[in-house]
């Protein structure tokens, strides 16, 4: 039943069509109406017509050819103008109600949503794109702080048509300030950016200025030196795993773990199970994030078992699985020592299924990257190495491999998508080998024995 109160769009105005005469007195039609309280004129097109002795205007004899107008094609043509100036004003006018109400809180939620459903991307940044504009006081998703929620606390409640370059830019001194480092402060820069660049897009609202774009970036310092571990220092990562000196108190239900012998098996396992997860990050250069969500079927033994190929094509990202960082499936050859690491792992008796996770904890599930962070540093400590991190396991990956192989190999096996990122391995640390050939060029001696590089494993 439709409702007693409606509401009718406004009716457009009737145009004028009057004549005029060009300059080289060709008549033309020309369309005159009201709109917005002004007078708007449209010029339709040349008139197929001619004056009488009395001076009126009549339509010329014969058809009216393409490209000239008879009074009837001339008041069609005037309403058409006058749909089309009268859309774009109702769009406008429709746009200015909604620019008015538009908040940068709004417009950021629309652009967040933009990024889940158009662009893809990926759960760890849309998490990390929530948390820069999570709203002041919003607990954080683990422990006891909350979010200082800087971007929607000077911005939340602002226009967006209102938002200049000079407030942007005082307020990144605020950031500047409160003593973030160079690298946060562009963080927030970038993300305010890229919504006001979303708000600047046709489909959208088509703000004419990104007033983010007129402030500076601050100088971030030079990526830090790159370090990582050689074999022997993984090893000695492995063993503290393998040897449970990465665990707490052995306790188990408040018993000690010595009088639990099932627990202590179980344990016992799961301690080989990290040492041989490092081991594989080491000798295959996967990121952490690969390692947790490869399964068996993307596993192939060589024969020999001489080395093993890995087809990379999963990723977990914010404990969601997804496709690699690159979005290509790559294939990863690795080495006996991996190999062996692989091959202990699938001696397990349960969850050995073309589908089941290669790495799983006792119920045969995925294992947490956290839980994985947290053992690595604790058995970094426990085996007195310096403190690089777990990434660096892929660091040290890529430098080894650079060391004898082509670039353009190891960029394929790390699934870098430029080269440049590969660069990076191909002289990131100084070792005794350097020293040698330094010596070689200045006609000294090769270093002795004791300072060579280890031949490292066959």
């Amino acid at each position: 039943m439709p409702s007693s109160s409606t509401t009718t769009a406004p009716t457009a105005p009737a145009p004028a069509v009057v004549v005029r005469v060009a300059k080289d007195g060709t008549p033309f039609f020309e369309a005159k109406w009201r709109s917005e309280g002004r007078q708007v004129k449209r010029r339709l097109g040349p008139a197929w017509i001619e004056r009488d002795r009395d001076g009126s205007w009549h339509k010329r004899r014969g058809r009216t050819p393409d490209g000239w107008l008879d009074e009837r094609t001339a008041y069609l043509a005037a309403l058409a103008q006058v749909t089309e100036v009268e859309d774009q004003a109702a769009a406008r006018r429709a746009r200015e109600a909604i620019d008015a109400t538009l908040t940068v809180r709004r417009l950021a939620g629309e652009w967040l949503t933009h990024l889940r459903t158009v662009e893809g991307a990926k759960p760890s940044t849309l998490a990390n794109q929530r948390s820069m504009l999570a709203e002041p006081g919003t607990k954080h998703r683990r422990g006891q702080g909350t979010c200082e929620g800087r971007l929607m606390r000077a911005f939340g409640d602002r226009p967006v048509q209102d938002v200049t370059p000079r407030e942007v830019a005082r307020w990144l001194s605020a950031l500047d300030a409160a003593g973030l480092s160079g690298r946060n402060v562009n963080r927030h820069r970038q993300t305010l950016h890229a919504i006001f660049a979303y708000a600047m897009r046709a489909d959208t609202y088509e703000l004419e200025k990104n007033p983010v774009a007129a402030t500076s970036r601050r100088r971030e310092p030079p990526a830090a030196r790159l370090d990582f571990y050689e074999y022997e220092e993984v090893e000695a990562l492995a063993r503290a795993c393998e040897q449970g000196l990465h665990r707490g108190i052995r306790t188990f239900r408040g018993v000690p773990v010595e009088h639990q012998e099932a627990e202590l098996e179980a344990r016992r396992a799961e301690d080989q199970r990290d040492a041989d997860f490092f081991r594989l990050l080491f000798f295959s250069g996967l990121r952490l994030s690969e390692g947790l969500a490869l399964r068996w079927d993307d596993v192939v033994f060589l024969a020999d078992m001489s080395g093993a190929i890995l087809t990379v094509s999963r990723n977990v990202s914010a404990g969601e699985e997804t496709s690699t960082k690159s979005r290509r499936a790559r294939e990863v050859p690795v080495p006996r020592p991996a190999t062996r690491a692989l091959a202990r792992v699938g001696a397990r008796e349960d969850f050995m299924g073309p589908d089941d996770y290669v790495f799983v904890n006792r119920l045969g599930r995925r294992l947490d990257g956290s839980a994985m962070r947290s053992r690595y540093k604790r058995a970094r400590d426990a085996a007195g190495l310096r403190d690089v991190k777990l990434h660096g396991l892929r660091h040290a990956a890529g430098s080894v491999m650079a060391r004898s192989m082509p670039l353009v190999s190891v960029r394929d096996i790390l699934g870098h998508a430029k080269i440049e990122t590969t660069n990076r391995y191909l002289h990131s640390k100084i070792d005794a080998a350097a020293v040698a050939a330094v010596n070689a060029a200045f006609g000294e001696l090769p270093a002795p024995d004791h300072v060579r590089p280890p031949a490292g494993d066959d």
